[in-house]
């Protein structure tokens, strides 16, 4: 399963530190979802998309693809 967490944190000017204090994990954890060495638990899927100001199921497409959905509606 890929989680598309950095491109969307890196595009918020956030650091895994950032995000691991916003969601209640620590650096190494998200630097492994990030990775694509874990994923992360499912319960914690919208409180991630919270911190990143989006819907849990939008982390499974690329952000440059949900901007082109977007533009289209």
């Amino acid at each position: 399963m890929l989680i598309y967490i950095r491109e969307r944190r890196e595009a918020l000017g956030m650091s895994q530190g950032d995000l691991a204090e916003r969601v209640g994990v620590t650096r190494p954890a998200v630097c492994l979802w990030e990775s694509g060495s874990r994923n992360p638990e499912t319960w914690r899927l919208p409180d991630i998309a919270a911190a990143l100001g989006c819907k849990a199921g939008e982390l499974f497409s690329p952000p440059e693809k949900q901007a082109n959905t977007e533009e289209a509606s």
